[in-house]
């Protein structure tokens, strides 16, 4: 199989924990601002897809090179080898973006790099004079930023946070990636009680419960190389019966998500049966500050709230306060929570363990994080 340069794209803030998935599935990376560099084969690109919990996309680099000039761009663009990427049907659309750069017309940008690919291809393929783009879609990006022209081709397709599981939402709904982020985050382990108390349509619980018990987020999707003459099929097969066979089903679980309206449950509920999860998390309609617990150990992660709207902060600050008084007892619990708020710690009235800096779309956030007391360990 052939070796390439990949991107896992990552949300800011997210770099780290992206490499550590892709560390964790065998291959060496590098981490930049907003992405993670590694090489890898057509299987690395399919397991990837299927298993990184938390990248946005993966790419192929297909070239990086200087280019302050249109001719330099035509010309580096051409020299690179594009007919092992794009077949003579391939539709190939050219995208673009340009940062502090001499050439920083995104349009002429574009339309000089499918010219030079065009180019390129048409002297490979000798027979094609016109290319129609009937067939599978291969997007190209070409991003650059200080003068370094990068070109990628997407492997993906809808953003990796499209699971297949989210049929219903609501008005402000966490990205499934960023939930999985936060989860990743905590010392939660499968065999302590997880509990999220404003679950809305309910994508942390949801992502623990893949993560408890091994699933693959991308098990319930497309990709879009999967259409692609240069990704074997049955590179896609054994990638998928490797998830199947990874997975723990039988993994029992104790997952409580909860939320004080009626349609949001409603709407948990139906994304964890579309999920497969149907049975697994409980779901209920309950006001955080009602919430009890016998149990120790538990771990809670919420994204309560904001009060982004000035008029809406009073009684932002006195959820929050409730929700201090509700669990200030639970020594034993660990308890994260994701807010824009800069009081938070103030009104829940406990400083946190550690503080995150993380981006929720584009609302600057704060992940705050409450260590409970570790469990005792088992005596041999």
């Amino acid at each position: 199989m052939t070796t390439y340069n990949l991107i896992a794209t990552a949300a800011m803030g997210l770099e780290s924990i992206v490499a550590d998935e892709v560390r964790k599935l065998g291959y060496e990376c590098t981490v930049d601002n907003g992405k993670i560099l590694f090489k890898g084969d057509e299987t690395a690109i399919a397991r990837c897809n299927m298993w990184l919990r938390t990248a946005d996309r993966i790419k192929i680099q297909v070239g990086e090179f200087k280019a302050k000039t249109f001719d330099e761009l035509f010309e580096k663009t051409k020299a690179l080898p594009w007919e092992q990427f794009v077949a003579r049907d391939n539709e190939f659309p050219v995208s673009g973006k340009s940062i502090k750069s001499t050439l920083y017309s995104v349009p002429d940008c574009q339309a000089i790099v499918k010219k030079a690919i065009v180019d390129r291809l048409k002297s490979k393929y000798r027979d094609v004079q016109w290319f129609e783009e009937t067939g599978a879609l291969v997007p190209i990006e070409v991003a650059i930023r200080k003068d370094i022209a990068t070109l990628t081709i997407d492997t993906t397709g809808a953003g990796l946070h499209k699971r297949g599981y989210r049929i219903q939402q609501g008005s402000a709904p966490l990205k499934e990636t960023l939930a999985a982020a936060l989860i990743q985050l905590t010392n939660w382990t499968p065999d302590r009680p997880f509990v999220d108390l404003f679950c809305g349509s309910g994508t942390i619980p949801i992502e623990a419960a893949l993560i408890g018990q091994n699933i693959a987020p991308g098990f319930n999707r497309e990709f879009i190389s999967e259409e692609w003459n240069s990704m074997s099929s049955d590179v896609w097969d054994r990638t998928r019966e490797e998830a199947e066979d990874l997975a723990d089903y039988d993994q029992p679980l104790e997952i409580h998500g909860s939320d004080i309206q009626h349609p949001a449950v409603e709407m948990a509920i139906a994304n964890s049966q579309e999920a497969g999860l149907a049975g697994i998390i409980d779901f209920k309609q309950m006001q955080a500050s009602d919430f009890t617990t016998n149990e120790s150990y538990g771990v809670i992660v919420s994204n309560p709230p904001y009060g982004e709207r000035i008029s809406d902060r009073p009684g932002v600050e006195q959820l929050y306060s409730k929700l201090g008084q509700t669990l200030k007892d639970l020594d034993t619990w660990s308890m994260y929570f994701i807010t824009s708020h800069e009081g938070f710690e103030q009104h829940f009235g406990k400083k946190a363990t550690k503080k995150r800096k993380l981006f929720n779309g584009f609302i600057r956030t704060d992940y705050y994080q409450y260590w409970g007391k570790r469990p005792p360990r088992n005596k041999e």
